[in-house]
């Protein structure tokens, strides 16, 4: 096996786990088993709990034993977790699965980003990794957008159909995982200790400024984009889009975000982090007054964002990160946005059933726009300070 066959072996990865026939209908198979709407964002919530809780100790895992076998347990719980969605019921049973898969998710996170930039590394390409990376979010993309249109038809004939196709596609995963290849760059852990660990945290989080706003921007980024994703099919309910078209409107925001991520590696520009900021926090506020038909235009603009953002700011991430401590770095990255969406999700579900979705939505804009804006400042100043142009 060839180390250079990791591209190829990532992006099909990448592609059977985003193969999501669930997704456009997941929020509608709780609902079918009697969950409110805040029960579904309490679950979405323990599997961002979950995932922010194993992230620092993947991220660990992922350097001192290798990124490959990180991921191969990733796979491994996943598949495990989506067992129990298809074989048994109820919101105790659901919480047990959201857990398993939150832990092969958090296994997953940066250990992905970690062996594709290595690899890169060890051949001299590291230059080529937005452009990589791009296309491994996009690839990711597209095939949750191919997924949601047979999802969306899967539920028209039972809304548990996806849930048991989506348990047989993500076992094929874990064959794919066993194929890799691990870098020799990463070899040199012997120097790794989770003593390590806490020191690359505790730089991370207070002492290196720009990884720290960087972390910050990401987290409100991932609140906005994580939020959106479930709120997405209540949105459809409630502007009574029939669900046979679910899927396809699922299908149709993910693709933007994949050829919006594909093509991210070409945009250079000073001022893109606050420019994305600026969008996102005013797509989210015209959506709250557009109940509509025209509200999903903005549900556009946000997932086009959500293609740019996150391929942008790994790799600016990366730029500011050695290989020894690269997966855990993501990983305290990820930690943050998991935290952080664990945090407001709740919050967001119940304003949703007492209020308004559509004050679910202003509310959340506030969030992320005072976060957003407050570390794109700082991330400029700094950019200003070291001349750093994208």
């Amino acid at each position: 096996m060839r180390l250079e066959h990791n591209i190829i072996k990532m992006h099909l990865l990448k592609a059977v786990m985003w193969f999501m026939v669930a997704m456009p209908i997941i929020v509608l198979f709780f609902q079918d088993h009697g969950l409110s709407l805040m029960q579904v964002m309490q679950l979405q919530a323990t599997y961002s709990f979950t995932v922010a809780l194993f992230e620092l100790p993947s991220g660990y895992i992922a350097d001192k034993f290798g990124r490959k076998r990180t991921i191969i347990f990733s796979t491994i719980f996943s598949f495990i977790g989506y067992i129990i969605f298809s074989f048994y019921q109820g919101f105790n049973f659901f919480l047990i699965a959201e857990i398993l898969v939150g832990i092969g998710g958090s296994l997953m996170s940066g250990a992905d980003s970690a062996i594709l930039y290595d690899t890169l590394l060890e051949r001299g390409e590291e230059t080529k990794y937005t452009k990589v990376e791009g296309k491994n979010y996009a690839i990711g993309n597209f095939s949750e957008s191919i997924a949601a249109i047979l999802g969306g038809f899967l539920a028209i004939q039972s809304i548990y159909l996806p849930i048991y196709i989506q348990t047989g596609i993500l076992f094929l995963s874990i064959p794919i995982s066993m194929t890799l290849v691990e870098p020799s760059i990463n070899h040199n852990n012997k120097i790794f200790s989770l003593n390590n660990v806490i020191l690359t945290i505790k730089s991370a989080i207070f002492n290196n400024n720009i990884l720290k706003w960087l972390i910050i921007y990401s987290a409100f980024m991932g609140v906005a984009t994580l939020s959106i994703a479930w709120f997405l099919q209540p949105f459809f309910k409630e502007i009574y889009i029939p669900l046979a078209y679910f899927g396809i409107l699922w299908a149709g925001f993910n693709f933007s975000a994949g050829v919006t991520s594909f093509n991210s590696h070409k945009i250079s520009n000073r001022y893109i982090i606050l420019y994305l900021a600026l969008l996102m926090v005013l797509s989210f506020i015209l959506l709250a007054y557009n109940f509509n038909y025209f509200g999903l235009f903005f549900v556009l603009i946000i997932y086009l964002l959500r293609g740019l953002v996150t391929p942008i700011l790994k790799n600016r991430i990366n730029q500011n990160t050695c290989s020894i401590n690269r997966a855990t770095i993501l990983s305290v990255r990820s930690f943050i946005i998991r935290i952080s969406f664990a945090i407001v999700a709740p919050f967001l579900g119940y304003i949703a059933d007492a209020y308004s979705l559509s004050t679910a939505f202003l509310i959340l804009a506030g969030i992320i726009g005072f976060f957003l804006f407050l570390s794109s400042y700082h991330i400029y100043k700094t950019d200003k300070k070291h001349n750093f142009v994208l």
